[in-house]
């Protein structure tokens, strides 16, 4: 079992978005904006407060806008910088990730989360723990959720996932934790189900897309078995060092956004732009003011 330091990040971004067809045609759903920022670069900057040193994307077709957006920009930052708009120079100065510091690899066909991670396996190594981060969960927090995992991942190593309470009508929608017992924020499971019915959920506790994995887990993909749905579920590989080494859910704390849905995108936006000093009060009047215009008070009270 690794306790190394965590310094690598496996970002899986093949996906194909269709549910925010059309405007994922042309466009990868990672890079959707919420309020100005697209949905990777709020991963990603996740990742750089918690210390990742290395960041991995795992790519599909349509997907160079990704590589270009953590790319230098030199004709537009010289464009900023000769219009005096050094404020908004600096916000894109600040994204490259750096020389060396970032790597691409392809997903040659939609073979799940672990088939995902797996493709990454060459660049992260057998011998070192990574964390995995999915851009569709976007979390509101303080403190970013990877960073309050890693600091509990010092401690107890083995494999870590961040977990929230889902109902139970909607244990169908993730990873579920066989819950052994809790203290404080941890969670220790006894096993791992990826996307039970409800009536056979052994507990309300559902993964959310954050995990600090220990190198065991690409032996495990090796295996290319195939789990829900005819994929290769990262979930199961983690199931299977349960007893072999440590395994915990994290309660972070945070609010946790599923951008993979439309309404969660547009709530997300919202709740974003509430944090903005610049955008607070105008957004809050723009929401009343349309509630109280199309009588949406009365239906959510009678609904």
């Amino acid at each position: 079992m690794s306790k190394k330091k965590v310094r690598k990040a496996i970002f899986p971004v093949g996906g194909l978005g269709t549910r925010f067809l059309p405007a994922t045609k042309a466009m990868p759903k990672e890079m959707l904006p919420v309020v100005d920022k697209p949905l990777i670069q709020y991963a990603v900057e996740e990742a750089r407060e918690a210390g990742i040193e290395e960041f991995i994307f795992v790519t599909g077709r349509g997907k160079t806008a990704i590589e270009d957006h953590f790319d230098n920009s030199q004709e537009l930052g010289n464009f900023l910088q000769s219009r005096g708009k050094n404020d908004l120079w600096k916000l894109i100065s600040d994204i490259p990730l750096g020389p060396g510091r970032v790597a691409y690899t392809r997903q040659p066909e939609p073979l799940g989360l672990g088939h995902a991670v797996w493709c990454a396996r060459a660049l992260v190594g057998y011998d070192e723990p990574f964390a995995v981060l999915l851009a569709d969960d976007l979390i509101l927090a303080e403190r970013g959720c990877l960073k309050q995992m890693i600091e509990a991942y010092d401690d107890i190593g083995g494999n870590m996932v961040a977990v929230m309470d889902v109902p139970r009508e909607h244990t169908s929608r993730y990873g579920i934790l066989d819950t052994d017992s809790e203290e404080g924020i941890l969670v220790s499971a006894k096993g791992l189900v990826e996307k039970p019915k409800p009536a056979n959920a052994p507990s309300t506790c559902a993964v959310v897309g954050r995990y600090i994995l220990d190198p065991a887990v690409f032996q495990q993909l090796d295996r290319q078995e195939r789990g829900t749905g005819g994929e290769i579920q990262l979930t199961d590989a983690i199931a299977d060092l349960i007893g072999v080494m440590p395994f915990h859910g994290l309660r972070y704390n945070g609010r946790r956004f599923d951008c993979g849905d439309k309404v969660g995108f547009l709530e997300a936006n919202i709740a974003f732009a509430l944090q903005r000093d610049d955008m607070k009060v105008e957004i809050m009047n723009t929401i009343l003011a349309i509630a109280n215009r199309e009588g949406v008070k009365d239906y959510v009270l009678n609904a």
